[in-house]
C-alpha cells in the first residue's frame, strides 16, 4: 500500500523506512532492499521529516509530521459511536491525503471545525501502479481470450457472497465460458478458502497476495458484494456485479437471486452505455486522478507543509487514555 510513496520517495533521492504495529502485519512481507526500524527508539533515532500512515492512529512521541493517507476508500461504515468512521477525527495528524472530491469537502470541513490539521486532496497513492504500463501481468495466459471475471468477498458473515455463490461459481467455472480469479480478504474464514481452493481447475485460479492490483487489472469484470475492493475496481472504468449491496448505487449491477447473477455478467462484459457512464461520474467524483501521480502529489503537499511549519494549527487535544494505550501497545514509557 505505501510501496509507491516509497518508490517516489526514493526517485528523488531522500530516504524511507518501515515501522511495522500489530499482529497483521509481518516483517516478512518486507523486501531485501526496504529498511525496517525494529522499535520507537529506532524511530527516534532516525528523526523522521514525514510519518505516513495507512491506519487510523499514530503516536504523538514519533517526530515528524503525521500524515493519514488512508487503507481504504469511504466504504460508508458507521462505527459504535453512530459516526462515518471514514471521517472519524481522533487527533492525531498534522495532514490528511484526501482521494478525491468525495472524501476532500468533508475533510476540509472538518479541518475547518477542528483548526488541527490540513487537508490535501492527492489522489491515494496505493493505486498509481494501477494507471501505469503493467511491466509484467501474472495472470494472462497467452492465447486465452476469454473474459475474466474476478470474485472478491468480504470476510463479514452477514456481509459475504462467498459461501453463498459458492455453488454458481463452481458452476460457470466448470462450464468454461469465462476464466475465473479468486481472491478473498485475508481474514475470511478458513472452511470458505478451503472450498474454493478445491474448486481449482482449469478455469478457475484461487489466489493469494498481498498486491491486489495485478488482479484488478487482469480481469474485465468482478463479483463482489460490499467490500470496498470493488471501488478499486471501478476506477479502471471496469462493471462490478454485486450481490445483496444495499446501497442501490446506479454505478453497480446488484442482484439479489442467485439465479440472476450468470445474466448480470453477461450485460456486464456488454458495457452496457448508461452503467459506464455511471461509473465514470462515480469515480470523478472519489478519485479523478487517473495519471498514476498521487504519490508525487503527497509528497509535494507534506514539503509544503514542513516548509510552511504548523504554527497556525491549534495544538491538538491530548487523549491521555488513547496515548496511554499507544504507549502500553508499543512498549515505549520514554518522553
Amino acid at each position: 500500500m505505501l510501496r509507491p510513496l516509497q518508490e517516489a520517495i526514493r526517485s528523488r533521492g531522500d530516504e524511507a523506512c518501515w515501522f511495522l504495529e500489530g499482529k497483521e502485519v509481518s516483517p516478512a512481507f518486507l523486501k531485501a532492499d526496504e529498511v525496517r526500524l525494529k522499535t520507537i527508539s529506532d524511530v527516534k533515532a532516525w528523526q523522521p521529516d514525514a510519518v505516513f500512515v495507512p491506519g487510523n492512529v499514530v503516536p504523538s512521541f514519533i517526530p515528524g509530521i503525521k500524515v493519514g493517507v488512508f487503507h481504504g476508500f469511504n466504504a460508508g461504515k458507521i462505527n459504535r459511536r453512530g459516526r462515518q468512521d471514514h471521517f472519524e477525527i481522533r487527533d492525531c495528524f498534522d495532514l490528511y491525503c484526501t482521494q478525491g472530491p468525495d472524501t476532500s469537502l468533508p475533510f476540509i470541513e472538518l479541518a475547518k471545525q477542528f483548526g488541527t490539521f490540513k487537508v490535501a486532496e492527492t489522489g491515494w497513492p496505493m493505486l498509481d501502479p494501477m494507471y501505469k504500463p503493467a511491466q509484467a501481468q501474472p495472470y494472462h495466459i497467452e492465447g486465452d481470450k476469454r473474459p475474466v471475471i474476478l470474485l472478491c468477498s468480504t470476510f463479514s458473515r452477514n456481509l459475504s457472497c462467498a459461501p453463498v455463490v459458492y455453488e454458481q461459481v463452481k458452476a460457470m467455472s466448470q462450464q468454461g465460458d469465462w476464466r475465473w480469479l479468486v481472491q478473498f480478504h485475508p481474514k475470511m474464514p478458513p472452511e470458505i478458502v478451503d472450498k474454493y481452493k478445491a474448486l481449482e481447475n482449469d478455469n478457475l485460479t484461487f489466489v493469494e497476495t498481498d498486491n491486489v492490483l495485478p488482479l484488478l487489472k487482469a480481469a474485465d469484470v468482478m463479483l463482489c458484494d460490499t467490500s470496498s475492493i470493488l471501488i478499486m475496481f471501478l476506477l479502471q472504468g471496469k462493471p462490478v456485479v454485486t450481490f445483496n449491496n444495499n446501497t442501490h448505487a446506479a454505478h453497480l449491477m446488484n442482484v439479489t437471486e442467485l439465479a440472476q447473477i450468470k445474466p448480470a455478467l453477461e450485460k456486464a462484459l456488454s458495457r452496457p452505455a448508461e452503467l459506464m457512464a455511471d461509473i465514470e461520474r462515480y469515480c470523478n467524483e472519489i478519485h479523478p486522478f487517473r495519471d498514476g501521480q498521487s504519490s508525487e502529489r503527497v509528497l509535494a503537499a507534506v514539503d509544503e507543509l514542513i516548509d510552511k511549519g504548523i504554527a497556525d494549527l491549534k495544538p491538538k487535544p491530548i487523549n491521555l487514555i488513547r496515548h496511554l494505550k499507544m504507549r502500553k501497545k508499543l512498549r515505549y514509557w520514554k518522553l
